[in-house]
Protein backbone atom coordinates (compact mmCIF):
# COMPACT_ATOMS: atom_id res chain seq x y z
CA UNK A 1 0.00 0.00 0.00
CA UNK A 2 1.70 3.42 -1.37
CA UNK A 3 1.61 6.06 1.41
CA UNK A 4 -1.35 8.59 1.54
CA UNK A 5 -0.69 12.18 2.45
CA UNK A 6 -3.72 13.24 4.64
CA UNK A 7 -2.19 16.25 6.26
CA UNK A 8 0.58 18.82 3.96
CA UNK A 9 2.24 21.03 5.33
CA UNK A 10 0.13 23.92 4.67
CA UNK A 11 -2.36 21.99 6.32
CA UNK A 12 -0.55 21.45 9.17
CA UNK A 13 -0.18 25.28 10.06
CA UNK A 14 -3.73 26.47 9.22
CA UNK A 15 -4.20 23.00 11.67
CA UNK A 16 -2.35 24.54 14.65
CA UNK A 17 -3.61 28.07 14.16
CA UNK A 18 -7.02 26.70 14.29
CA UNK A 19 -6.04 24.91 17.71
CA UNK A 20 -4.72 28.20 18.70
CA UNK A 21 -7.87 29.92 17.82
CA UNK A 22 -9.82 27.19 19.86
CA UNK A 23 -7.77 27.41 23.20
CA UNK A 24 -7.36 31.11 23.40
CA UNK A 25 -11.34 30.70 23.40
CA UNK A 26 -12.03 27.97 25.61
CA UNK A 27 -9.51 29.34 27.80
CA UNK A 28 -10.55 32.99 28.71
CA UNK A 29 -8.43 35.10 30.72
CA UNK A 30 -6.85 31.80 32.38
CA UNK A 31 -3.32 31.24 33.13
CA UNK A 32 -2.34 29.12 30.09
CA UNK A 33 1.08 26.76 29.64
CA UNK A 34 1.45 24.19 26.60
CA UNK A 35 4.03 21.54 27.06
CA UNK A 36 5.33 18.71 24.47
CA UNK A 37 5.76 15.11 24.41
CA UNK A 38 8.46 14.00 23.60
CA UNK A 39 9.31 13.85 20.54
CA UNK A 40 7.04 15.13 18.07
CA UNK A 41 4.97 16.69 20.34
CA UNK A 42 7.51 19.36 21.50
CA UNK A 43 7.88 20.98 18.38
CA UNK A 44 4.45 21.34 17.88
CA UNK A 45 4.10 22.87 21.06
CA UNK A 46 6.14 25.03 20.38
CA UNK A 47 4.52 26.44 17.45
CA UNK A 48 1.12 26.48 19.15
CA UNK A 49 2.97 28.12 21.84
CA UNK A 50 3.84 30.94 20.15
CA UNK A 51 0.36 30.94 18.04
CA UNK A 52 -1.48 31.24 21.38
CA UNK A 53 1.24 33.82 22.66
CA UNK A 54 0.22 35.87 19.45
CA UNK A 55 -3.40 35.96 19.66
CA UNK A 56 -3.16 36.72 23.66
CA UNK A 57 -0.04 39.16 23.60
CA UNK A 58 1.02 37.17 26.79
CA UNK A 59 3.93 35.54 27.48
CA UNK A 60 2.92 31.36 27.65
CA UNK A 61 5.19 29.52 29.47
CA UNK A 62 6.21 26.47 26.88
CA UNK A 63 7.46 23.16 28.46
CA UNK A 64 8.22 19.44 27.39
CA UNK A 65 7.90 16.06 28.83
CA UNK A 66 9.64 12.46 28.45
CA UNK A 67 7.00 9.82 29.58
CA UNK A 68 9.53 7.28 28.98
CA UNK A 69 9.34 5.30 32.62
CA UNK A 70 6.01 6.43 32.96
CA UNK A 71 4.93 4.41 30.11
CA UNK A 72 2.48 0.92 31.84
CA UNK A 73 3.87 -1.06 28.54
CA UNK A 74 8.18 -0.51 28.91
CA UNK A 75 9.48 -3.83 28.10
CA UNK A 76 5.99 -5.68 27.34
CA UNK A 77 6.28 -5.03 23.69
CA UNK A 78 7.39 -7.38 21.43
CA UNK A 79 9.55 -6.48 18.58
CA UNK A 80 9.96 -2.85 19.55
CA UNK A 81 13.44 -1.79 20.87
CA UNK A 82 13.64 -0.27 24.92
CA UNK A 83 13.37 3.92 24.74
CA UNK A 84 16.33 6.16 25.12
CA UNK A 85 15.42 8.39 27.90
CA UNK A 86 15.11 12.01 27.34
CA UNK A 87 14.95 15.17 29.92
CA UNK A 88 12.00 16.61 30.50
CA UNK A 89 12.15 20.49 30.98
CA UNK A 90 9.39 22.31 33.07
CA UNK A 91 10.99 25.52 34.81
CA UNK A 92 7.94 27.24 35.62
CA UNK A 93 5.15 26.45 37.95
CA UNK A 94 1.97 24.80 36.57
CA UNK A 95 -0.01 24.86 39.91
CA UNK A 96 -3.25 26.63 39.36
CA UNK A 97 -2.40 26.64 35.27
CA UNK A 98 -4.49 25.39 32.91
CA UNK A 99 -1.93 23.00 30.82
CA UNK A 100 -2.20 21.98 27.24
CA UNK A 101 -0.39 18.92 26.40
CA UNK A 102 0.22 18.90 22.77
CA UNK A 103 1.24 15.17 21.32
CA UNK A 104 0.90 14.47 17.29
CA UNK A 105 -1.18 10.82 17.50
CA UNK A 106 -3.76 10.47 19.86
CA UNK A 107 -4.09 6.04 19.40
CA UNK A 108 -4.38 3.44 22.21
CA UNK A 109 -4.44 6.75 25.61
CA UNK A 110 -1.61 5.11 27.16
CA UNK A 111 1.06 7.90 26.47
CA UNK A 112 -1.85 10.42 27.43
CA UNK A 113 -2.07 8.17 30.84
CA UNK A 114 1.74 8.51 31.01
CA UNK A 115 2.28 12.23 30.52
CA UNK A 116 -0.27 13.56 32.78
CA UNK A 117 1.26 10.82 35.38
CA UNK A 118 5.01 13.02 34.67
CA UNK A 119 2.82 16.11 34.72
CA UNK A 120 1.93 16.24 38.03
CA UNK A 121 5.33 15.44 39.39
CA UNK A 122 5.76 19.05 38.65
CA UNK A 123 2.29 20.41 40.21
CA UNK A 124 -1.30 20.41 40.31
CA UNK A 125 -2.42 22.18 37.70
CA UNK A 126 -6.02 23.85 37.54
CA UNK A 127 -6.98 21.37 34.56
CA UNK A 128 -5.37 19.76 31.78
CA UNK A 129 -5.97 19.82 28.46
CA UNK A 130 -4.98 17.29 25.56
CA UNK A 131 -4.25 18.83 21.70
CA UNK A 132 -3.84 16.58 18.96
CA UNK A 133 -2.38 17.04 15.29
CA UNK A 134 -4.79 13.56 14.32
CA UNK A 135 -6.41 11.12 16.32
CA UNK A 136 -6.66 7.71 14.82
CA UNK A 137 -9.10 5.85 17.51
CA UNK A 138 -8.47 2.76 19.25
CA UNK A 139 -8.99 3.42 22.65
CA UNK A 140 -7.76 1.46 25.02
CA UNK A 141 -8.07 4.11 28.28
CA UNK A 142 -11.28 6.22 28.35
CA UNK A 143 -9.14 9.85 27.26
CA UNK A 144 -10.85 12.07 24.29
CA UNK A 145 -8.72 15.36 23.03
CA UNK A 146 -9.95 18.41 23.66
CA UNK A 147 -8.26 19.70 20.49
CA UNK A 148 -8.42 17.64 17.04
CA UNK A 149 -6.42 18.77 13.78
CA UNK A 150 -7.60 16.11 12.20
CA UNK A 151 -9.65 12.80 12.73
CA UNK A 152 -7.96 9.72 11.02
CA UNK A 153 -10.46 6.10 11.10
CA UNK A 154 -7.56 3.93 10.73
CA UNK A 155 -7.29 -0.34 10.95
CA UNK A 156 -5.09 -1.37 13.32
CA UNK A 157 -2.62 -2.64 10.47
CA UNK A 158 -1.85 0.77 9.06
CA UNK A 159 0.38 3.38 10.79
CA UNK A 160 -0.18 7.02 10.73
CA UNK A 161 3.27 8.52 9.85
CA UNK A 162 4.03 12.17 11.52
CA UNK A 163 6.87 14.25 10.16
CA UNK A 164 7.42 17.99 11.42
CA UNK A 165 9.76 20.13 9.65
CA UNK A 166 12.17 20.50 12.75
CA UNK A 167 13.03 17.08 13.00
CA UNK A 168 12.17 15.48 9.53
CA UNK A 169 12.53 18.74 7.46
CA UNK A 170 8.90 18.97 6.51
CA UNK A 171 5.39 18.55 8.05
CA UNK A 172 3.11 15.87 6.77
CA UNK A 173 1.02 13.22 8.25
CA UNK A 174 0.18 10.48 6.00
CA UNK A 175 -1.26 7.00 6.60
CA UNK A 176 0.32 3.49 5.55
CA UNK A 177 0.15 -0.28 5.82
CA UNK A 178 2.68 -1.43 8.39
CA UNK A 179 4.96 -2.84 6.54
CA UNK A 180 4.50 -1.16 3.77
CA UNK A 181 7.52 1.60 2.93
CA UNK A 182 7.15 5.04 4.43
CA UNK A 183 10.47 7.12 4.09
CA UNK A 184 10.72 6.63 8.02
CA UNK A 185 12.33 4.60 10.89
CA UNK A 186 10.19 2.49 12.82
CA UNK A 187 7.13 3.71 14.71
CA UNK A 188 8.27 4.84 18.18
CA UNK A 189 4.51 4.53 19.47
CA UNK A 190 1.95 2.88 19.96
CA UNK A 191 1.38 3.05 15.65
CA UNK A 192 2.49 6.25 14.19
CA UNK A 193 5.84 6.10 12.69
CA UNK A 194 7.49 8.93 14.57
CA UNK A 195 11.07 8.24 16.25
CA UNK A 196 14.14 6.87 14.91
CA UNK A 197 15.04 3.49 16.61
CA UNK A 198 16.19 4.44 19.01
CA UNK A 199 13.68 6.70 20.32
CA UNK A 200 10.72 5.26 22.51
CA UNK A 201 8.67 2.79 21.10
CA UNK A 202 5.65 2.48 23.13
CA UNK A 203 4.55 5.82 22.33
CA UNK A 204 1.02 6.86 21.00
CA UNK A 205 0.98 6.30 17.18
CA UNK A 206 0.60 6.51 19.69
CA UNK A 207 -1.24 8.45 22.56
Amino acid sequence: MQEKVVLDGEDVQRTLVRIAHEIVERAGDEDLAVVGIHRRGAPLASRLRDNVADLTGRDVPLGDVDISFYRDDVGLRAGHAQPVVHASHIDFGIDGATVVLVDDVMYTGRTVRAAIEALFDYGRPRRVQLAVLADRGHRELPFRPDYVGKNLPTARAERVNVRVAELDGRDEVAISRAGAPSGRPAPDGDGSSRAPANETTGREGRA
